[in-house]
Protein backbone atom coordinates (compact mmCIF):
# COMPACT_ATOMS: atom_id res chain seq x y z
CA UNK A 1 0.00 0.00 0.00
CA UNK A 2 1.68 3.58 -0.95
CA UNK A 3 2.00 5.09 2.09
CA UNK A 4 3.09 8.77 0.30
CA UNK A 5 1.24 11.38 2.23
CA UNK A 6 0.34 9.57 5.10
CA UNK A 7 2.47 11.71 7.45
CA UNK A 8 0.39 14.76 6.07
CA UNK A 9 -3.09 12.85 6.35
CA UNK A 10 -1.76 12.29 10.10
CA UNK A 11 -1.34 15.72 11.19
CA UNK A 12 -4.23 17.24 9.47
CA UNK A 13 -6.02 14.55 11.65
CA UNK A 14 -4.37 15.19 14.73
CA UNK A 15 -5.10 19.13 13.81
CA UNK A 16 -8.65 18.20 13.78
CA UNK A 17 -8.56 16.59 16.71
CA UNK A 18 -7.86 20.64 18.77
CA UNK A 19 -11.46 21.28 17.41
CA UNK A 20 -13.09 18.22 18.61
CA UNK A 21 -16.25 19.13 21.24
CA UNK A 22 -16.56 16.42 23.96
CA UNK A 23 -17.42 17.45 27.34
CA UNK A 24 -19.51 15.09 27.78
CA UNK A 25 -17.10 11.86 26.81
CA UNK A 26 -13.79 13.60 27.40
CA UNK A 27 -12.63 11.60 24.79
CA UNK A 28 -11.78 14.14 21.30
CA UNK A 29 -11.27 12.54 18.07
CA UNK A 30 -9.42 14.10 14.81
CA UNK A 31 -10.13 12.67 11.07
CA UNK A 32 -8.78 13.55 8.09
CA UNK A 33 -10.25 12.05 4.66
CA UNK A 34 -7.92 12.49 1.36
CA UNK A 35 -10.03 12.87 -1.65
CA UNK A 36 -9.22 10.84 -5.10
CA UNK A 37 -7.73 14.73 -6.49
CA UNK A 38 -5.85 15.36 -3.04
CA UNK A 39 -7.95 17.71 -1.33
CA UNK A 40 -7.57 16.97 2.55
CA UNK A 41 -11.35 17.41 4.22
CA UNK A 42 -11.25 17.25 8.30
CA UNK A 43 -13.41 16.37 10.91
CA UNK A 44 -13.68 16.15 14.57
CA UNK A 45 -16.85 14.64 16.99
CA UNK A 46 -19.45 16.84 17.88
CA UNK A 47 -20.93 15.57 21.36
CA UNK A 48 -24.48 16.96 22.45
CA UNK A 49 -25.83 15.99 25.65
CA UNK A 50 -28.26 13.52 24.14
CA UNK A 51 -25.17 11.17 22.86
CA UNK A 52 -27.30 9.70 19.96
CA UNK A 53 -27.42 12.47 18.53
CA UNK A 54 -23.50 13.30 18.69
CA UNK A 55 -21.87 13.04 15.45
CA UNK A 56 -18.34 11.23 14.88
CA UNK A 57 -15.30 12.88 13.30
CA UNK A 58 -15.31 10.77 10.38
CA UNK A 59 -18.47 11.18 9.30
CA UNK A 60 -17.92 15.23 9.71
CA UNK A 61 -14.93 14.87 7.43
CA UNK A 62 -17.14 12.62 5.15
CA UNK A 63 -20.07 15.08 5.28
CA UNK A 64 -17.66 17.60 4.05
CA UNK A 65 -16.24 16.00 1.45
CA UNK A 66 -19.47 15.16 -0.36
CA UNK A 67 -20.61 18.53 0.38
CA UNK A 68 -17.75 19.63 -1.36
CA UNK A 69 -18.29 17.51 -4.57
CA UNK A 70 -16.43 14.95 -3.70
CA UNK A 71 -17.35 11.21 -3.86
CA UNK A 72 -14.07 9.20 -4.40
CA UNK A 73 -12.01 9.40 -1.90
CA UNK A 74 -7.97 7.84 -1.55
CA UNK A 75 -7.14 7.30 2.57
CA UNK A 76 -8.19 8.27 5.97
CA UNK A 77 -6.64 8.93 8.94
CA UNK A 78 -8.27 9.30 12.68
CA UNK A 79 -6.61 10.41 16.17
CA UNK A 80 -8.03 10.65 19.62
CA UNK A 81 -6.51 11.67 22.64
CA UNK A 82 -6.67 8.71 23.98
CA UNK A 83 -5.02 5.76 21.84
CA UNK A 84 -7.65 3.07 22.69
CA UNK A 85 -10.39 2.16 20.53
CA UNK A 86 -9.34 5.09 17.44
CA UNK A 87 -10.88 2.74 14.80
CA UNK A 88 -13.90 4.12 13.21
CA UNK A 89 -17.09 2.60 14.74
CA UNK A 90 -19.02 0.39 12.62
CA UNK A 91 -21.49 3.75 11.26
CA UNK A 92 -18.32 5.46 10.67
CA UNK A 93 -17.35 2.38 8.33
CA UNK A 94 -20.69 1.48 6.91
CA UNK A 95 -20.45 5.35 5.85
CA UNK A 96 -17.12 5.24 4.20
CA UNK A 97 -18.22 1.83 2.08
CA UNK A 98 -20.69 4.18 0.51
CA UNK A 99 -18.00 5.95 -1.20
CA UNK A 100 -15.24 3.76 -0.82
CA UNK A 101 -13.83 -0.39 -1.89
CA UNK A 102 -12.74 -2.88 0.20
CA UNK A 103 -8.89 -2.09 -0.61
CA UNK A 104 -9.72 2.03 0.60
CA UNK A 105 -6.76 2.11 3.27
CA UNK A 106 -7.74 3.35 6.89
CA UNK A 107 -4.56 4.67 9.07
CA UNK A 108 -4.73 4.57 12.70
CA UNK A 109 -2.26 6.94 14.92
CA UNK A 110 -1.90 4.26 18.01
CA UNK A 111 0.84 6.65 19.52
CA UNK A 112 3.79 4.49 18.61
CA UNK A 113 5.13 6.83 16.03
CA UNK A 114 4.13 4.27 13.05
CA UNK A 115 0.55 4.31 11.76
CA UNK A 116 -1.40 0.84 11.69
CA UNK A 117 -3.00 1.11 8.12
CA UNK A 118 -6.01 -1.44 7.58
CA UNK A 119 -8.25 -1.58 4.52
CA UNK A 120 -11.93 -1.19 4.74
CA UNK A 121 -12.96 -4.46 4.13
CA UNK A 122 -10.44 -5.68 6.86
CA UNK A 123 -12.61 -3.55 9.28
CA UNK A 124 -15.97 -4.02 7.47
CA UNK A 125 -16.54 -6.87 5.64
CA UNK A 126 -19.74 -7.74 3.78
CA UNK A 127 -20.34 -3.99 3.75
CA UNK A 128 -23.98 -2.97 3.08
CA UNK A 129 -23.94 -1.35 -0.63
CA UNK A 130 -26.53 -0.05 -3.52
CA UNK A 131 -26.83 -3.56 -5.27
CA UNK A 132 -27.65 -4.92 -1.73
CA UNK A 133 -30.34 -2.47 -2.45
CA UNK A 134 -30.90 -3.02 -5.95
CA UNK A 135 -29.99 0.35 -6.91
CA UNK A 136 -27.11 1.78 -9.43
CA UNK A 137 -24.98 4.49 -7.72
CA UNK A 138 -22.57 6.00 -10.20
CA UNK A 139 -21.89 2.21 -11.60
CA UNK A 140 -21.58 0.14 -8.94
Amino acid sequence: MDDSGHDALLAAARDALDAAYAPYSAYPVGAALRAADGTVFTGCNVETANYSNSLHAEEVAVGSAVAAGHRSFAALAVTAEHRDGLWPCGSCRQTLAEFCDEAFPILADDGSGDPVVRPLGELLPDAIGPADLGVDVDGR
